[in-house]
């Protein structure tokens, strides 16, 4: 509680206001009953749940999230969608980062894979999905030589959609 109540003075809030605004984050984050523990006490995704709380004291309307589902729990992680989800649905802007394919799947109307500094490819989820490509079949043949892997080239070309690919030494055959 004076974690929050402290930010919200450090942006000049008044007194009675910031105390207001920091039992409204404690309640929407959950963390009424641990409000007057230290911090120190703090579960992982209780610790996340108040670095959001605190940057929110001012209601922003543009919110850089750094990979905040990392270090999670599943049932974490999940509540931490529930409130980003809640606050993009509130009219907050949010610029997430994350490594994580299925949180930029379900939280992110635009996506933008970054490397090594530069924008490779942005879109929606579908887009990017479309650019990587459809299904492949890999198959490994356990026992037998190259000409099995041949033989099973032959009958698995027609419902290949490129070139496939064999490697005798692995003894392994990839089917687009």
């Amino acid at each position: 509680y004076e974690n929050l109540e402290m930010f919200g003075r450090l942006y000049h809030l008044p007194g009675a206001m910031a105390r207001r605004r920091a039992n409204e984050l404690l309640a929407r984050f959950d963390l009424v009953d641990a409000a007057r523990r230290t911090v120190k006490t703090y579960s992982g995704g209780m610790r996340r749940r108040l670095d959001l709380s605190a940057s929110l004291i001012m209601s922003p309307p543009v919110l850089f999230l750094d990979e905040p589902t990392t270090g999670l729990d599943p049932r974490g992680r999940l509540a931490m969608w529930d409130v980003i989800s809640t606050l993009v649905a509130d009219g907050t802007t949010v610029l997430l980062t994350t490594q994580y394919l299925e949180e930029a799947d379900q939280l992110a109307h635009q996506i933008a894979v970054v490397d090594q500094g530069r924008v490779i490819a942005k879109g929606t989820s579908d887009e990017l999905k479309a650019l990587v490509g459809g299904e492949r079949l890999e198959l490994t043949v356990a026992r037998g030589d190259g000409n099995d892997l041949h033989a099973a080239a032959q009958v698995l070309n027609p419902y290949s959609s490129g070139k496939l690919q064999i490697n005798t030494d692995h003894r392994r055959l990839i089917v687009p």
